[in-house]
């Protein structure tokens, strides 16, 4: 679903050479109605649709599918894509982006959606081994004591693993439902969460900002 023709054609060249079935629509309401028709797998979403706009069309969905959600949007529209994470999109790609990243992307949130039971409690990286069913993290032999805050910003992340998850999100998710606009709260915190687990803190393999949107854990094994 994208206001531009060009974009649209190239996506489905690309989608369907690889097997894909897709649906393209042509604005917000047109964007609804297909997804209700045919129950897609995934939508890839642009803000900048005619009629509903984007973030009205991720809620309208939101209502009954979990169907991931995978954002396009212009590099300087900050707001509008926290705005879309915190209506329920799954992640976002910044135009113009490469069709590579977009498809990894979009094979990411398939694994997620299609496989939501075969999340590891324990989950290995070359640096800490954390474990989810215990709440506890090694390094080596050694056990590294977590905070129950940073504890709750890492599992959080962790579960949502390669997913970018909003400012707003984890502060809701960690602090409670009353809090979604003390990001001092969360740079603080994870700047500790570095320091315990990074092997360089000023320069995370593992726990990555996504500046302005949120963060990410990634684990580049």
């Amino acid at each position: 679903m994208d206001d531009e023709p060009g974009i649209v054609r190239a996506l489905g060249i690309n989608l369907k050479a690889l097997g894909y079935q897709i649906e393209a629509a042509a604005d917000g309401e047109d964007a609804l109605r297909k997804a209700a028709d045919h129950r897609p797998d995934a939508v890839i979403l642009d803000l900048g649709l005619p009629g509903i706009d984007g973030i009205d069309v991720i809620r309208g969905l939101r209502g009954w599918t979990t169907v991931p959600i995978i954002v396009l949007s212009v590099r300087e529209a900050e707001r509008e894509k926290i705005a879309a994470l915190d209506a329920g999109a799954d992640d976002y790609v910044t135009k113009p982006f490469g069709m590579g990243e977009l498809l990894a992307r979009l094979r990411a949130a398939l694994r997620r959606e299609l496989e939501p039971d075969a999340e590891v409690p324990v989950v290995v990286t070359p640096a800490f081994i954390i474990d989810l069913a215990v709440k506890r993290v090694t390094k080596g032999d050694q056990e590294i004591k977590l905070t129950p805050t940073e504890w709750g910003i890492v599992e959080v992340l962790v579960r949502n693993q390669g997913k970018l998850v909003s400012q707003t999100q984890l502060l809701k998710e960690v602090w409670g439902p009353q809090y979604g606009e003390e990001t001092n709260y969360l740079r603080v915190f994870i700047a500790q969460v570095r320091r315990k687990l990074e092997p360089q803190p000023s320069n995370p393999r593992y726990f990555l900002t996504e500046p302005g949107m949120g963060y990410r854990f990634e684990n580049p094994v």
